[in-house]
């Protein structure tokens, strides 16, 4: 194992280095979800709500060592601006062991109303960002009749790229939407007012294919007729099952371990 300085050998704080700070004992993996106007919430501004959910709780949260330091908070695949959640991942660092159970009530008190702790778990071990390698997300379309999403839908399904464009930060950039979509089509329920809704599973590629760029490749390619902006809310995040196309339960692993 790597030591950068900053503890002994022996695991301890090294009193040598710039505010050293007690070891990390037990890493928990958070779920949380961001719901009704929180879904507008930056990752930013989630980032900075957390830190100071974890002060209000008074969690044993660890810190990095040097001059500045900072929380062990690890964030993962957040979602885009906008979008609503139920399956956002991070991990945090403790100087000491606490129930999962605990942890998660003492955040969600703390935490802003729609920015909700879904679930904790102790981490097995690895990257928790390995785990995450597609998304399920729901696709709210309002005024869109189910005729008119069913067309489309199968409109895109058959062609074998569908080319989009998104700016980033390097500027406008162009590329194929179609190879990441691994599902897509029409629930059988309806949203509301009776407008469709699209179930799609989306690998996680470089770059990223957001919700939004799904709908673009719908609307410009595919004859989608959208007059309002859809609601995309991310239902499932996790390792991807290869042969079924479906997406599993990245903290399935530190629970079986309980």
């Amino acid at each position: 194992m790597s030591n950068d300085g900053s503890t002994t050998l022996q695991g301890t704080p090294n009193p040598e280095a710039p505010n050293p700070q007690l070891p990390i004992v037990q890493k928990l993996r958070i779920r949380y979800a961001k719901r009704g106007r929180m879904r507008f919430t930056s990752h930013r501004d989630f980032a900075r709500a957390f830190e100071r959910a974890i002060r209000r709780a008074a969690l044993p949260i660890g810190h990095s060592s040097g001059y500045s330091p900072h929380p062990k908070i690890s964030y993962a695949n957040a979602s885009p601006t906008g979008a609503a959640s139920e399956a956002e991942y991070l991990e945090i660092g403790l100087t000491r062991p606490m129930d999962p159970a605990e942890v998660q009530a003492a955040l969600d008190e703390a935490l802003p109303t729609g920015l909700d702790i879904v679930d904790v778990v102790v981490s097995p071990g690895g990257a928790l960002a390995d785990l995450l390698q597609a998304s399920r997300w729901l696709i709210e379309l309002p005024e869109v009749s189910v005729a008119d999403a069913t067309a489309a839908v199968e409109t895109f399904l058959a062609r074998e790229e569908v080319l989009v464009e998104r700016m980033m930060k390097r500027g406008l950039r162009t590329f194929d939407c179609r190879d990441a979509v691994l599902a897509l089509r029409v629930d059988e329920t309806v949203g509301t007012g009776g407008c469709a809704i699209l179930d799609v599973v989306v690998r996680h590629d470089i770059p990223s294919v957001r919700p939004d760029d799904v709908i673009t490749g719908l609307r410009t390619l595919c004859g989608l007729p959208i007059e309002k902006a859809p609601l995309a809310t991310r239902s499932d995040q996790g390792p991807l099952d290869a042969r079924t196309g479906t997406v599993g339960d990245p903290l399935a692993t530190g629970r079986d371990a309980l």
